[in-house]
């Protein structure tokens, strides 16, 4: 038996023993009937440059691992503009960091000192660079080490991040794409942030390193379709708690606006095996879903997140999340 279910996005689940007995070939067509009444809903109308909120996992001050309880939502404070924490809300602050995960960007989350300057605080997350933990799970900076923090101002939701000229040494041309598209998604996560000017040793950037990269204007999310995986999951981040049901947040292009996901437990029993369904091919739009899951075992499963060839059916553009998960 299917059971279906509607969060904005079309979402199908079936237990580990109806899929044994469904054929590849009732598969296909069970998922070409779903899209087709999925057609009729009113997809995420979020605009590529949409921000993401979300808490993050990594200690600002020690990088140890912090382990939320769960991945709902926390929202961030605005931030107030300064480059100095002088306001200090009273409970912990989580921030998304933008790494790179092979070529395209990745993500992950750390814990941030009481801050109204957020934005500010996340910048500084990102230029200490991947934890060896972050490593481990697939994660490097384009971002040159060495480089600083000069200043960042807010003014009409455009962010201005005057950084070191150590930014733009090195590289090439997508060695320079993913390092403003680390900065641009890391400041754009915030609800008074939609673009990134960039300056250089106090000195504004039209034309940015060798490799000539024009940024005439200031940049935002949309600007960096050609580093993103189809599906960028900004919520859960690896190695992050997760909670029943498992909520999954971020921004999708796939093919015919589908993509897959399957849950594997601590043994590495495929507990949920899904879709989901946001907004169009062609064109990028926002998913946040709930898929409620149950598992015997406590430790460490995987969230993935794939697409299917047009062509013979094979997994493509794969992202693999390990993910904490508790006994219920």
């Amino acid at each position: 038996m299917l059971t279906s279910y509607n969060v904005g996005n079309t979402v199908m689940i079936r237990t580990n023993a109806e899929e044994a007995a469904m054929s590849h070939s009732d598969l296909h067509r069970t998922l070409l009937v779903v899209l087709a009444l999925a057609v009729g809903l009113s997809g995420l109308s979020v605009a590529a440059g949409c921000k993401k909120r979300a808490e993050q996992t990594t200690d600002a001050d020690t990088t140890t691992t912090v382990e939320p309880t769960d991945n709902g939502a926390q929202p961030l404070p605005e931030d107030d503009g300064s480059s100095e924490p002088t306001a200090t809300p009273p409970a912990p602050q989580y921030v998304n960091v933008y790494f790179a995960r092979g070529d395209v960007l990745g993500v992950s989350r750390r814990q941030i000192p009481a801050t109204k300057a957020v934005a500010t605080a996340a910048m500084r997350e990102l230029l200490l660079g991947p934890t060896g933990l972050e490593g481990e799970y697939g994660l490097h900076s384009e971002i040159p080490v060495g480089t600083d923090l000069n200043t960042i101002t807010i003014r009409d939701h455009v962010a201005t991040v005057d950084l070191s000229g150590e930014y733009e040494s090195g590289g090439g041309s997508l060695s320079m794409q993913m390092r403003l598209a680390q900065v641009v998604f890391t400041l754009t996560q915030f609800s008074t942030v939609d673009s990134v000017a960039f300056k250089l040793d106090g000195s504004p950037v039209d034309v940015f390193s060798g490799e000539g990269v024009v940024l005439n204007a200031p940049q935002s999310r949309a600007d960096y379709g050609n580093v993103l995986p189809a599906v960028l999951v900004e919520d859960p981040t690896p190695g992050i708690t997760i909670a029943n049901p498992l909520r999954i947040r971020g921004m999708a292009n796939a093919f015919e606006g589908t993509f897959l996901i399957e849950i594997r437990d601590p043994t590495g029993r495929t507990i949920v095996d899904t879709f989901a369904t946001a907004g169009a091919m062609g064109e990028w739009k926002a998913f946040d879903i709930k898929i409620p899951y149950t598992t015997d075992h406590t430790g460490i499963g995987t969230l993935i997140i794939y697409t299917e060839s047009p062509m013979d059916g094979s997994r493509t553009d794969v992202v693999e999340l390990p993910v904490k998960m508790i006994k219920e």
